[in-house]
């Protein structure tokens, strides 16, 4: 469900998998021996922002966290009883930038899930759907695990993607110079950074989750964590792996560029130098003074025509005998 109060999805969970889908009528007068309540908002709409602040039974100071548009880095703190995590999730939104990863605001107790987003994550979006035919998490501790499932799982697919488009990429460098390697090489390496600063920090954080010491928070469910952060570490590894290949890469390209450059500016200075002495030839018998041998003879010019490359050939044998060439 979803309207302008920025309710996207209320359930009272039944400890099945399933839950009773809330109206707000229904969260107001929902009480903890009824269920666990998870409600899902959107913390841009001002009315749910102002059930979180004064309505939700969240302090004050956790309340404000939850909201902050500036606090979307992954991390978890515990207050009390509860948790509050930040979580981030691949936008998977059609139309929206793939590479962007918005945040999932949490705060999780054992009787009380509050989640909200700012942008549109289709995580949240499909434990509702789960919920509603049964499928869902059974209470907070499982509701943990289901979520960063489906906000970690994805990464999966894009973290290979740029794996293997810079393998590719290497092969191309080493096969052959390419002025579109460059460009491709960068936006390769570009995507990788990115997606490692956004994936370091949520490493980090479901490190921290599964070790959080809350009663509720199962020993089932924290194994399934610790899995979880496994798999983000890998991700965070093979990306830098990916970038060193990268860079690698970038380095070979570089070298290739120079070696042509010095191989034109070699062929270049040798064409240069076999040519001096002939310039300096044809210079000296180009001044317009008197005393010039050959002026009155007609054959003259032929014999400077033929000078001109026997000149360059013995040029040529001393420089190749001084291995100079």
């Amino acid at each position: 469900m979803t309207d302008d109060t920025g309710l996207l999805a209320a359930f009272v969970l039944d400890g099945q998998g399933g839950g009773r889908a809330l109206d707000w009528q229904g969260i107001e007068g929902w009480k903890p021996e009824q269920g666990v309540l998870w409600v899902h908002l959107d913390r841009t709409a001002p009315f749910a922002r102002e059930w979180v602040q004064a309505r939700s039974g969240i302090d004050e100071v956790t309340a404000e966290t939850l909201l902050e548009s500036q606090g979307n880095r992954p991390r978890v703190q515990r207050v009390d009883d509860g948790l509050l995590i930040v979580l981030r999730g691949l936008n998977r939104v059609e139309g929206e930038n793939a590479d962007d990863m918005p945040a999932m605001h949490m705060w999780v107790n054992e009787h009380q899930i509050v989640t909200l987003r700012r942008r549109r994550l289709k995580a949240g979006t499909e434990l509702a759907e789960a919920v509603e035919v049964g499928r869902g998490p059974a209470g907070p501790s499982a509701f943990i695990v289901h979520m960063a499932e489906r906000l970690n799982d994805p990464l999966s697919p894009v973290v290979r993607d740029i794996d293997d488009a810079i393998d590719a990429l290497q092969e191309q460098v080493l096969m052959a110079y390419e002025p579109t390697l460059r460009r491709e090489l960068q936006a390769a390496r570009q995507a990788a950074i990115n997606f490692r600063r956004h994936i370091a920090p949520q490493r980090d954080a479901l490190s921290r989750l599964q070790a959080e010491p809350v009663p509720w928070l199962q020993p089932v469910d924290r194994a399934y964590l610790r899995e979880i952060a496994d798999h983000t570490a890998r991700y965070v590894e093979d990306l830098d792996a990916a970038r060193e290949r990268a860079n690698v890469a970038q380095d070979e390209l570089n070298n290739q560029l120079a070696e042509r450059m010095n191989k034109t500016m070699y062929v270049l200075t040798v064409f240069s130098a076999l040519l001096l002495p002939p310039s300096l030839l044809t210079g000296l018998f180009g001044i317009n003074v008197g005393g010039m041998p050959g002026v009155e003879k007609h054959y003259a010019f032929y014999v400077v025509l033929i000078a001109l490359p026997l000149l360059a050939a013995i040029q040529f044998i001393i420089l190749r005998r001084l291995r100079w060439i």
